[in-house]
């Protein structure tokens, strides 16, 4: 069978969310013995050398300066479309196959519509729309996600599949010692308004001055919607030199900040499915985060959970875990044995079975 998916995600050196989620089925795809009796064919406007691919991945590479996923990749499927289509996220070609499986990786957009830029939500409802009518299958990451699916779209139950995502192994890094001096507090992912940032700084400032606590706050990631509302509450906070941000950082430099972290949090509006989560918590790193149906799914009981609207709650979540040894333990251990249930393997595995049958 000949399998196109939509892979230029794959191919960028700074990834996040989605363009990971392609990269890691991509590898794992490579890897599995079912892929050897099937053709994939990587469509990308641009292609790097970011993964090792076998003889049967080609590569078709073809440029336009705009649109081109709407023009450029539906032009491809009118002319020389392949026996099954897949869209790692929630839009569709012009033109595509009957055959054509897309992944929905959640609805924060109608939870949180002040997040987005108007452009970007107007693109993603009518995208969202398209694939709920069109796809033969539609692929979510969580059980909640499929119910808001239902319930938001009336998307019909019975083409949509579960498929959780994989968790990213602990890579080799050779940082001996922290990546700062100081014990940090910890968070991993874009920098913007739907992932709460500026109530996590708001409880930084209540525990530095309430607490006293020695610790400095990391912000890892790239700024994304909203970043000039983080960005003034930091500059309005009388602890502005304690907090460090890293802009975005290589999976190398990530896993030394995630191994000396004392507390990972994770105060996100909503979330599709919340990798980081997983990514402490392999790390034995305790997780704070929100108690909102995905993340608790994902989760499970290897975290203390909090209204992301309350910066009350989270204060004294993060204070509870950087101060009370026995629940740091009991988060650590939950965490790991909730982390090892999840595979890119098995993601992989089940996502081919979806395409292929």
């Amino acid at each position: 069978m000949n399998i196109g998916i939509h892979a230029k995600g794959a191919f960028k050196y700074e990834r996040t969310g989605v363009e990971e989620y392609v990269y890691q089925l991509l590898k794992h795809f490579a890897m599995l013995d079912e892929s050897m009796q099937h053709s994939f064919l990587l469509y990308t406007p641009f292609f790097k050398e970011t993964l090792y691919l076998p003889d049967n991945f080609l590569v078709r590479q073809f440029y336009s300066p705009f649109f081109w996923t709407k023009f450029r990749l539906s032009m491809k499927m009118l002319f020389d479309a392949p026996d099954v289509l897949f869209m790692p996220a929630n839009f569709l070609p012009m033109f595509y196959p009957r055959r054509t499986v897309a992944t929905i990786h959640g609805l924060e957009f109608e939870y949180y519509p002040e997040a987005y830029a108007p452009s970007h939500l107007a693109y993603l409802r009518n995208g969202t729309r398209r694939v709920v009518r069109s796809a033969k299958k539609i692929i979510v990451p969580t059980n909640a996600g499929k119910d808001a699916l239902v319930k938001l779209y009336k998307a019909d139950p019975n083409k949509i599949i579960v498929i959780h995502h994989g968790v990213n192994p602990q890579v080799a890094y050779h940082h001996r010692y922290p990546p700062i001096d100081e014990q940090y507090i910890l968070f991993v992912g874009k920098l913007e308004k739907k992932k709460n940032v500026q109530n996590i700084v708001k409880a930084f400032a209540v525990l530095k001055e309430k607490y006293k606590i020695p610790h400095k706050l990391v912000l890892v990631g790239s700024p994304g919607f909203g970043y000039h509302e983080i960005q003034k509450e930091i500059d309005g906070t009388l602890y502005k030199t304690d907090i460090v941000l890293t802009g975005y950082i290589s999976q190398e430099e990530k896993e030394s900040f995630f191994k000396y972290a004392d507390v990972f949090v994770f105060p996100s509006l909503y979330e599709g499915f919340g990798m980081p989560i997983l990514e402490a918590q392999l790390r034995q790193v305790p997780v704070v985060t929100s108690h909102i149906p995905g993340i608790m799914e994902v989760a499970g009981d290897g975290a203390l959970f909090i209204d992301p609207a309350s910066v009350e709650q989270l204060t004294e979540a993060i204070f509870t875990v950087v101060s009370d040894d026995a629940v740091r333990t009991d988060l650590v251990a939950k965490g790991i044995k909730n982390a090892q249930k999840y595979s890119w393997f098995k993601c992989a595995k089940e996502t081919l079975e979806a395409l292929t049958t």
